[in-house]
């Protein structure tokens, strides 16, 4: 027969169990108590009316336009041809002693590219010292971050209050990446919709299936003569 205190000290047991049991759950968290901002929402991209710029260096051969810049003026007047409007303004440097030459061959490769309506003005000289650009630019969408970069509302090693420890990406986080992801977009419009395809390869799609009809393999055979590649060491 069970003695009345080892009773009670089963019962008491038995009670400081129950709760512990109603513990055991499962420890999956469907929503964090602490929020994580994500960078993209923090700092997103977006398209603006803003002006493209490009600034043209005088090379060695005084007022004329060099191979390597008028692959970049041309460039230029392909995007200005894409994504831009109105016209293309050029602004001379004030007393820097620019060759009418080189706007002249500077309005000539904006042709070639493109480029319709050419406006040349002239902008005063900040320091003489430093080389002085002519400067393309036009207007139209640009990719943009929304908010600056290099914001810091908050001390990453405060140790006079709890702030810091919070799970949470710094203020400053991602904006770089977006920065370079926006200025390296050729057309905005990409990172609103995708751009329509193109027409199908009609021959290449016919050669691929008549090759599956005569039982061979579609993919396609590239033979190199004349070449070394992979009998290095031979």
């Amino acid at each position: 027969m069970m003695r009345l205190p080892s009773v009670r000290r089963s019962i008491l047991l038995l009670g400081l169990a129950l709760p512990a049991a109603g513990c055991v759950t499962d420890r999956v968290v469907p929503n964090s108590s602490v929020p994580l901002a994500d960078y993209h929402a923090r700092h997103p991209i977006v398209l603006a009316e803003a002006r493209t710029t490009l600034d043209v260096f005088p090379s060695a051969e005084q007022g004329r336009l060099d191979r390597h810049t008028a692959k970049q003026v041309y460039a230029f007047a392909e995007q200005y041809r894409d994504n831009g409007r109105g016209e293309v303004s050029v602004l001379v440097p004030r007393g820097a002693g620019v060759a009418p030459s080189l706007v002249a061959d500077i309005r000539h490769v904006l042709a070639l590219g493109g480029a319709r309506g050419v406006t040349v003005a002239s902008y005063p000289v900040a320091d003489p010292r430093l080389a002085s650009a002519v400067r393309l630019s036009y207007a139209g969408i640009k990719a943009n971050v929304a908010d600056q970069c290099g914001q810091w509302p908050s001390d990453l090693a405060s140790g006079s209050s709890i702030e810091g420890w919070e799970n949470k990406p710094y203020w400053n986080f991602g904006c770089a990446t977006q920065t370079m992801i926006a200025a390296q977009t050729s057309d905005p419009r990409d990172l609103v919709a995708p751009r329509g395809e193109e027409p199908a390869d009609t021959e290449l799609r016919e050669r691929g299936i008549r090759s599956t009809r005569g039982g061979t393999d579609p993919a396609t055979s590239w033979q190199l003569t004349n070449s070394h590649i992979g009998n290095v060491g031979n």
